[in-house]
Parts: structure tokens; sequence; C-alpha cells
């Protein structure tokens, strides 16, 4: 199996964990909030918004350009960092995420 269609696998992991915890939403940030400059999008939404609709679908549309990829991505600190208060209920994302970060690192 190739690095990429294990990335692939494990953006739908990551989707269907966010849904479980069910903090998938069915509702667009605004633009304005997509549209954040800042790191992870800090200043207008919450994280797991920020995986929702920025991170997961640029990382997807790399992967299926068949775009070059980042040397690494270094997600799961950041994840760990801002779920550090619900850690025990994000633990299997956190895994996810860290298994992301760990497939990428192959890919370059």
């Amino acid at each position: 199996m190739t690095v990429r269609l294990l990335l692939t696998q494990q953006l739908l992991l990551i989707e269907v964990e966010l849904r479980q915890l069910d903090w998938w939403t069915v509702t667009s940030p605004t633009a304005a909030a997509l549209a954040s400059e800042q790191p992870f999008a800090v200043d207008s939404m919450a994280f797991e918004q920020w995986l929702q609709w920025l991170f997961l679908p640029r990382m997807q549309q790399l992967l299926e350009s068949g775009a070059p990829l980042p040397g690494a991505c270094g997600i799961a600190p950041m994840a760990e960092m801002v779920l550090a208060e619900r850690a025990d209920q994000a633990r299997a994302l956190l895994q996810l995420l860290g298994e992301f970060d760990r497939l990428i690192i192959g890919a370059a």
C-alpha cells in the first residue's frame, strides 16, 4: 500500500473520529473565519473546526492532485496542547493525528 493511500485512509479515520466525538459540524464557518491568516485559525474557529474545514480538505486535495506533500506536519503536538483539557475524550483523535504525522514524514 502506498503512503499516499495510507494518508488518505488516515484522513478518513480522523473524520470518523471527529464525527464520533460529535465535533463535526454541518454549518461551515464564515468566509472571514476560513480566511484567517493565523496558524490553525486560532483567532476565528475552534481547533476541531480547523481540522474539519481547513486541514482535512487541504490535505485531501494535495493527495488527490498528486502534489508534493510537506516533509513534516506536526499536527499532533498542536492537538495535544489545544485539547489538553479534553485529552481523555480526545485520546483516539490524538493517536490518529500522531499517526498522520508519522505517515507524512514517511511520504517525504
